[in-house]
């Protein structure tokens, strides 16, 4: 399951793309597959060594040669898909596991009422086209709930930046951005430190776009979950087509942050509490912020546990691993807790972070998407575990969201109730530290170098130590209002040359101090600019330095000072140029003429170059016409002026997708008795001008000279006239 292609063409989803390179159209770019080439990542090694080929319970015989060396061709990674051995992680099997993946965009409204929400409303609207009313691709290709609907939702815009590309309404953005929002600021660190192992020096621009994307992150994670609360019960659902959370599962996790307030807002207590943690490092105590009560009875947190079997542990022992390989430290000292000996000598998996070793799942709540049938998902090692969570049976369906009991304590009125998300934790990040050696000498420091980008990195933003982001939010009981300011208004939002100019008015009531503008891209936001109210006139900006012909689209949002107000209307607008001259080029390639080759069925037409003609010959000129890019340019018409013993004037088809065109003078032959006809002698075919909707002729004249030479008393057989 993969793309792979030989040849210079570049691939992609269109059959019509006006590129200036080879191409080929791929309807597997539109698929989940595509991404399915990837996002199902296996160990090779344990799927072939393990006892249990890094299987769960999957009823699928894995291919393997279960010896260390010897020829790949027996191996598991050569015999076997991936999902089937070496558990890591089972993106793609989930999504296929689930029901999105068969259901149209178009068919959005008969979803579960709960589950119309979130990302898949979002891309839903992406998707949508009010002109052809169908949320399917302009193609009329049918769109369904894949990763590219989500990942790479659909906006309007260009493939690229020369002229005559095809404006789109079904564009795919190029987001592909997953829940990872902290690592930009980890590789801003670590270059800034000289501490990159690859690609340091990063430029200003790089260093941006990943800050971009991190707030992108951001906003993928915000639309992946709804929390809501009926009763002493909180709800969470899954609008993803894959687990919530996913991914790589080492040192990521989702929790509920629950606070419990009396009537006079005071702090009771908290559930999933997240704060400072004192521990060791290197023999100082440090004071580091994690879960604070991983184990406590009103904890709630989604994440997998990977891990090791015994049988496993005692065969890694046969090939030379040291029996006091640490597998997990005391989050607190850094003491090593279990050894790979004491896993050989017990009887149940342990959890590790020993990536490259794990060989099972010890447990994985993490909340199944939509329709995720049981059978489908253990037949791809993808299961929740224990397989029997979220009403998972042989046979059925799991559900798509988890329901939690609350625990009130006595005397609470209200309650806020947050789920966060973590990318990165203290203990993750403590393993890799403690668990590197330095045998390696390339990456002898780099578990130092992740432990100071975790303590540092993203400091001035608030980010450092992977803060955790709330994903959703909810009450219980009667908590206090929160940000009740009105989003502003969008006005006007007028392009000119590289430039929109917007304009705006704010809430009608509340002191506002500043308003945020933000680029709308499907409904994720990028920060353009803060203008502050405090220093004159706030209610407009001009955005300058743009691209001329690509469409932006914008929406603000009002500050207080306390709080932030939701966003306004969302305006677009596409830069132009100035009404300056776009001009185009018409060049002559050749002379020649098409002749017929052949007898009966098996005759044809064939193009034959040449500058030499008799008269009675058809003359055809071919013609190419390029903009100021070098593009071709379709639709022109080229008019040319022959000059010779006679002169004649012509007018050219119209050029083709390529740009390419011809240009027929049909020549006389002289009687029987050799009078009349075209004249003999030397001609020139002179372009004369272009014609074109879009584009100006430069001006620039081509020539072609050709010649007619003195006609046969028999007229040559088989010219074609064009």
């Amino acid at each position: 399951m993969s793309s792979l292609w030989g040849g210079s063409d570049k691939l992609g989803p269109y059959v019509d793309a006006d590129a200036r390179h080879q191409f080929m159209a791929s309807a597997f770019h539109r698929k989940a597959e595509f991404c399915g080439s990837c996002h199902d990542v296996s160990n090779p090694v344990v799927g072939d060594l393990a006892p249990n080929f890094g299987q769960l319970d999957s009823p699928e015989n894995v291919i393997a040669s279960g010896n260390l060396g010897g020829n790949v061709a027996g191996k598991a990674a050569f015999n076997n898909p991936p999902h089937r051995y070496g558990v890591v992680e089972r993106t793609f099997s989930e999504f296929k596991s689930g029901a999105l993946s068969g259901i149209r965009v178009n068919d959005y409204g008969t979803l579960p009422d709960e589950l119309r929400g979130g990302v898949l409303e979002d891309v839903y609207q992406a998707s949508y086209n009010p002109a052809a009313q169908s949320a399917d691709y302009e193609d009329g290709t049918p769109r369904y709930f894949t990763c590219q609907t989500c990942h790479l939702r659909a906006v309007t815009g260009t493939g690229a930046n020369k002229r005559g590309v095809p404006v789109r309404s079904d564009l795919p953005l190029h987001d592909m951005t997953g829940g990872n929002y902290w690592m930009a600021h980890a590789i801003d660190y670590l270059d800034g430190q000289g501490k990159l192992r690859l690609g340091g020096g990063m430029p200003s621009a790089q260093v941006q776009a990943m800050y971009d994307g991190a707030l992108r992150a951001q906003q993928q994670l915000q639309l992946a979950a709804t929390l809501s609360v009926e009763g002493n019960e909180v709800k969470i659902v899954n609008h993803t087509g894959h687990k919530l959370i996913t991914g790589y599962p080492e040192g990521r996790r989702m929790w509920l942050n629950i606070r419990w307030y009396d009537g006079a807002g005071t702090l009771l207590r908290e559930d999933g509490a997240y704060g400072g943690l004192d521990v060791q490092i290197d023999g100082s105590t440090q004071t580091v912020r994690t879960i604070l009560d991983l184990d406590g009875a009103n904890t709630k947190i989604y994440e997998a546990h990977m891990g090791m079997t015994p049988e496993w542990a005692a065969k890694l022992l046969t090939l030379g691993y040291a029996p006091d390989l640490a597998l997990s430290y005391d989050r607190f000292t850094g003491d090593v807790v279990h050894t790979l000996s004491d896993l050989a000598n017990g009887s149940e998996p342990l959890e590790t972070f020993h990536f490259a070793l794990n060989n099972t799942v010890v447990s994985d709540n993490r909340i199944p998407p939509f329709g995720m049938d049981y059978n489908e998902a253990r037949r791809r090692n993808a299961s929740p575990v224990p397989p029997e969570q979220y009403e998972g049976v042989a046979g059925g369906l799991y559900e798509h969201y988890d329901e939690v009991a609350l625990n009130p304590p006595p005397g609470s009125a209200s309650a806020t109730v947050d789920l966060l998300y973590q990318p990165t934790s203290w203990e993750y990040i403590q393993f890799l530290y403690l668990a590197n050696d330095g045998g390696n000498a390339f990456l002898a420091d780099e578990g130092a170098n992740m432990l100071d980008a975790w303590l540092n990195a993203g400091l001035a933003d608030g980010l450092a130590m992977a803060e955790p982001l709330v994903m959703a939010s909810t009450t219980w009981g009667d908590p206090v209002a929160g940000c009740d300011l009105d989003p502003p208004t969008l006005l006007s939002a007028d392009a000119v040359d590289k430039a929109v100019t917007l304009a705006w008015s704010g809430p009608a009531e509340g002191e506002i101090l500043a308003y945020s503008l933000y680029y709308d891209q499907s409904d994720k936001t990028q920060p353009v600019t803060t203008t502050d109210c405090t220093a004159g006139p706030c209610t407009g900006y001009t955005d300058t330095g743009l691209t001329n012909g690509q469409t932006y689209c914008y929406v603000v949002a009002a500050s207080d000072g306390s709080c932030e107000s939701g966003y306004s209307n969302v305006l677009c607008a596409t830069p132009q140029p100035p009404g300056q001259e776009v001009t185009a080029s018409a060049t002559i390639l050749e002379t020649g003429r098409w002749i017929r080759v052949g007898k009966g069925k098996n005759a044809e037409w064939v193009w034959e170059p040449t500058a030499n003609f008799t008269p009675g010959d058809g003359v055809v000129v071919r013609l190419e016409v390029r903009d100021e890019d070098g593009a071709a340019l379709a639709g022109a018409t080229v008019s040319l002026s022959i000059s010779g013993p006679e002169q004649a004037s012509l007018v050219s088809e119209a050029t083709d997708g390529n740009g390419t065109a011809e240009a027929s003078w049909s020549t006389e032959a002289p009687n029987k008795k050799g009078q009349g006809g075209t004249p003999p002698g030397a001609y020139t075919a002179t372009v004369a001008g272009m014609n074109s909707d879009t584009h100006d002729w430069d001006g620039v004249s081509s020539e072609a000279p050709f010649g007619l030479g003195q006609a046969n008393s028999a007229t040559r057989k088989g010219h074609h006239g064009g």
